[in-house]
């Protein structure tokens, strides 16, 4: 199955509604659009143990694999992630997906929201 979408809410300065989670999908991860002024918001919903969000960093420097964004939540916490450069985590080699960034979860009770900052 393809990966799931998290909708991006821009953030107004007139405010703006929280929007509604995006569950996790451990099988198929997810992407989200973005054009480098997006933070994640990351909730471990479980009670019960930390999990992990992964960011994927698809290009390399010198030859060199850049190293994935692992961001650790400790049980029932959450945490503001991001933004994200384009240039380091967006899926380049990737024509379908080339404005997005592509992220895994290791575990179902994880929550993912994306908000677009402004200017």
């Amino acid at each position: 199955m393809p990966r799931v979408d998290v909708p991006v809410t821009e953030i107004v300065r007139a405010g703006v509604a929280p929007p509604a989670e995006t569950n996790a999908d451990v099988a198929n991860g997810h992407h989200i659009s973005n054009d480098g002024r997006v933070v994640l918001l990351a909730r471990n919903s479980d009670a019960g143990g930390a999990h992990n969000v992964t960011i994927q960093t698809p290009g390399t420097i010198d030859g060199l694999a850049v190293a994935d964004r692992v961001v650790s939540l400790p049980l029932s916490s959450s945490k503001y992630i991001g933004p994200f450069p384009t240039g380091v985590y967006n899926q380049q080699g990737v024509a379908a997906d080339a404005d997005r960034i592509y992220v895994d979860v290791d575990h179902a009770t994880l929550r993912l929201t994306a908000l677009r900052l402004p200017l």
